[in-house]
Order: C-alpha cells, then sequence, then structure tokens
C-alpha cells in the first residue's frame, strides 16, 4: 500500500454516516426561529395594525400576504436545491416570474376600476419611503438564519445561493411587516414591497461569496 492510499483509507476510516433530513433539519433550526424573533420584533417595536380584526375579512389583505409568502416558500425550496454541490435553482426564476405577473395583473386591475384622483394613494400610499427599509430590517434575522444553516451545507453557486437566499430573506421579512402595513394598494405593494425584497437579494448576492464560502 502507498503512502497516498495509507492517508486516503485513514481519512475514510473516520467518516460518519449523516443522519437522515439531516439538511431539512438544519434549515428548520436555522429558519423558524429567525422567523419568530423577526415577528416578536415587529410586535415589540411596531405591533399589528390597529384595525387587523377587520381588514382580514379583506381580500386585499390575504392577496398582499400570499404575494410575499409564496415568493418566500419558492425561495426557500430554490437555497435548499442549491445547498447541494449537485443542485440548482429549477424553476424558481420561472415562478418568481409568475408571481410577480399575477400581482401586476391584480395591481393593475385595482387601478383600473378605482378613480383616477386615487392613483396617487394607491401607488405611493403613506409609507413608500420607509417600507423597503423596514421589510429589510425585519428580514435580517431570517437571512442569518438561512446563512447559518448554508454554512453547514455545500452550495457551489455562492453568488447566486446568496441572492436566492435574500430574496427568501426577503419575502418573509415583508410578509412580517404586512401584518403592521396599513397600505391595501396593490401597486403599493408590487412596487415598495418588491423593492425591500430586491435589497435583501442585492445584500444576498454582495455577501453570499464570503458568507457561504466553504
Amino acid at each position: 500500500m502507498t503512502k497516498t492510499d495509507d492517508i486516503i483509507e485513514r481519512l475514510a476510516s473516520d467518516l460518519k454516516p449523516v443522519p437522515r433530513n439531516a439538511l431539512w433539519r438544519r434549515f428548520a433550526l436555522g429558519i423558524a426561529p429567525a422567523l419568530a424573533f423577526s415577528l416578536l420584533l415587529m410586535l415589540i417595536i411596531l405591533g399589528p395594525r390597529v384595525d387587523i380584526s377587520d381588514v382580514l375579512m379583506l381580500p386585499v389583505f390575504w392577496i398582499k400576504s400570499a404575494y410575499n409568502a409564496l415568493i418566500a416558500a419558492a425561495a426557500f425550496a430554490a437555497v435548499f436545491r442549491l445547498s447541494r454541490p449537485d443542485g440548482s435553482e429549477g424553476r424558481f426564476f420561472g415562478l418568481l416570474a409568475l408571481i410577480f405577473a399575477a400581482m401586476t395583473a391584480v395591481a393593475a386591475i385595482q387601478l383600473l376600476m378605482a378613480p383616477s384622483e386615487s392613483y396617487r394613494l394607491l401607488i405611493l400610499g403613506s409609507s413608500a419611503l420607509h417600507c423597503p427599509p423596514l421589510i429589510a430590517g425585519f428580514a435580517i434575522p431570517v437571512y442569518a438564519g438561512t446563512v447559518w444553516a448554508l454554512r453547514r451545507a455545500a452550495p457551489v453557486d455562492l453568488r447566486l445561493t446568496g441572492f436566492v437566499a435574500g430574496i427568501a430573506a426577503g419575502a418573509a421579512g415583508a410578509w412580517v411587516y404586512s401584518w403592521f402595513c396599513t397600505e391595501n394598494g396593490m401597486p403599493f405593494v408590487l412596487i415598495w414591497y418588491t423593492l425591500g425584497i430586491l435589497l435583501i437579494g442585492a445584500v444576498g448576492a454582495v455577501t453570499g461569496p464570503r458568507l457561504l464560502r466553504w
């Protein structure tokens, strides 16, 4: 036996089988507590919207919530696939385009049905300037939890993985923020929520190559 064979045999002898579903559990441990922490932050800092019991009866609230939840679900599924050396984003960008197109159609219908004097309110609302930063703030804990989970995985395309992880965290942060946000304009959600989500996506693309290196 050569020296190289001896080294390989010694390295292989220390290998231990990875428990089944270990990566799923790692993601759950990283993301679920982080999302709960973001919800707690929202409740402490902002609190739920004062008319929450009434707004739960409105379709626009659930459309806003679904927009963010669907993006988050699609992105987290893509991050899980990207976490493996042979993984890819799959159909993530196609799903993202479909969700965005559906929301664009809803926003356009709302504008067409509304009087022109309400366009400014539907598009800018009263919180356009602080909506994206607040979404980003609530997304940061979720991004940190996702990065923690990915540190024990083996993604290959670190920039893409970071970007998709940022989109997932940004959408989760937007979903958290939606429980406080009083805006009911779908054009507002389409523009300013999407901007907040993309902001964390950009953070992920920039920091991914450094934070996810293995």
